[in-house]
């Protein structure tokens, strides 16, 4: 199996709420970091980020390349229902995903600009995010 496979399991294990399988893919050490994170573990990721699991209905892949141990991805996500962070039912990311040893090292997640002309600040706060 490939990175870009491996990768693009990370997204459908959303999908499909299998927190089995990230937990099984994650290296030692593991970070996540997003405009709302800043190099968090692995307790708070799950804590978190699949506090909200469910909501993610379909990864749509736009772009996967690999390099090395790293593995970008551009895709946008359909929504099951919307919320304060994604008020529309979709929306898209670009993310760096680094591997060490077959698993995931870290995630490096890149938000486009904000909705309603918030600054990156105000939408955090107002999302509940901040």
């Amino acid at each position: 199996m490939t990175l870009a496979e491996i990768a693009k399991g990370y997204y459908r294990a959303f999908e499909t709420q299998d927190r089995a399988f990230v937990e099984n893919n994650l290296a030692e050490g593991f970070t996540f970091t997003s405009p709302f994170d800043d190099a968090i573990g692995r307790d708070e990721y799950f804590a978190r980020c699949w506090a909200q699991t469910g909501m993610h209905a379909k990864f749509h892949f736009e772009m996967v390349a690999e390099e090395g141990d790293q593995v970008v991805v551009v895709y946008r996500c359909e929504m099951n229902w919307p919320n304060a962070v994604h008020p529309g039912m979709d929306f898209r990311n670009a993310e760096k995903v680094v591997f060490e040893g077959g698993k995931l090292k870290s995630v490096t997640v890149f938000f486009g600009d904000p909705p309603n002309g918030l600054t990156r600040r105000q939408f955090a706060v107002q999302s509940g995010a901040a």
